[in-house]
């Protein structure tokens, strides 16, 4: 009888054992929605395809896009408020053509900015012209 008792205690202590583990590692691998954007983002920077994008709208520091892959079109959208700075000081200049990089293997998984990578177009630059000088002799 104190066998089977032995082997029970060692059973139940090893099962909560366990369950701790688990309940340890589960807790410990929980990230914030914003650190599991963040590396949904580099995921999709570094492994990504480039495409082409149609910015549609910007509001409140989200850029509205439609794309292309393998003749499915995409319609999607990007909060860029994690991104300081990515955004020019009138965001209506960034609506148009745009690159974009998508995940092969899930082509719905997009990105047009990132911490490292900005498929934006810049802003038109206003061309300067200047005036020459007149040659000598003229």
């Amino acid at each position: 009888m104190s066998g089977s008792v032995t082997q029970v205690v060692v059973l139940s202590a090893a099962a909560a054992a366990l369950i701790g583990a688990g309940a340890w590692i589960f807790t410990r691998n929980r990230r914030s929605p914003e650190e599991r954007e963040r590396r949904r983002r580099a995921l999709v920077q570094r492994r990504g395809r480039m495409g082409e994008a149609m910015i549609t709208d910007v509001r409140d520091q989200v850029l509205y896009y439609t794309y292309e892959v393998r003749g499915v079109e995409y319609i999607a959208s990007q909060d860029v408020t994690a991104l300081p700075g990515c955004l020019p000081a009138n965001p209506a200049l960034v609506i148009g053509h745009a690159g974009l990089k998508y995940h092969p293997k899930n082509p719905a998984n997009s990105i047009v900015v990132c911490e490292e990578w900005s498929g934006l177009r810049a802003a038109p630059r206003p061309v300067e012209y200047h005036q020459s000088e007149p040659k000598q002799g003229e």
